[in-house]
């Protein structure tokens, strides 16, 4: 697996898992068929569903790593055996939208959501989804050396408060 899909894997595996979690902290009141659907239409118009895309190809790659582990002479055949079975749990996606769409139903109002999906079908909505995987990208990539940097003068600013006292580390 590449690591730019292995990277867009795990982001929308965590994604997912964070976004059931809160599914069970939704309010109380049910939400209604009509704020289902337009959270729906909202989970697809935002892009997320695409980066739902992977987590089948994953968990199947998990699988075949799972099984080669036990039987290595099988990789070939566990291959196989994955994309015959694949267009079966592709098919399983629609379960992870309406998972996510309850958590929206359950966080809007039906006149909310109706305003986010308009947003989402707009012109700049349309930009917005096409970018921001681009603007994702780069700002984890901008937000990962600053964290580098930021560890380098903690780790010198730590040595030189622990000389200050005495310590050589």
């Amino acid at each position: 697996m590449r690591p730019k899909t292995a990277m867009h894997l795990a982001r929308a595996g965590a994604l997912a898992l964070l976004l059931v979690g809160y599914a069970g902290a939704a309010n109380a009141q049910q939400p209604t068929a009509a704020q289902i659907q337009t959270s729906r239409e909202i989970v697809v118009a935002s892009g997320a569903s695409r980066s739902f895309e992977p987590i089948v190809p994953g968990i199947l790659q998990q699988a075949i790593a799972l099984f080669v582990q036990q039987n290595p002479d099988l990789q070939k055949q566990l291959a196989e055996s994955a994309q015959t079975i694949k267009p079966e749990f592709d098919k399983r996606i629609p379960e992870l939208i309406d998972i996510i769409a309850r958590v929206y139903a359950g966080r809007f109002s039906e006149a909310e959501l109706k305003e986010i999906l308009t947003f989402y079908n707009s012109p700049v909505g349309k930009k917005y989804v096409a970018t921001l995987p681009g603007v994702l990208d780069e700002s984890f990539r901008l937000a990962q050396a600053w964290g580098n940097r930021l560890s380098e003068e903690i780790v010198t600013r730590m040595r030189a408060e622990m000389k200050r006292r005495g310590h050589t580390i």
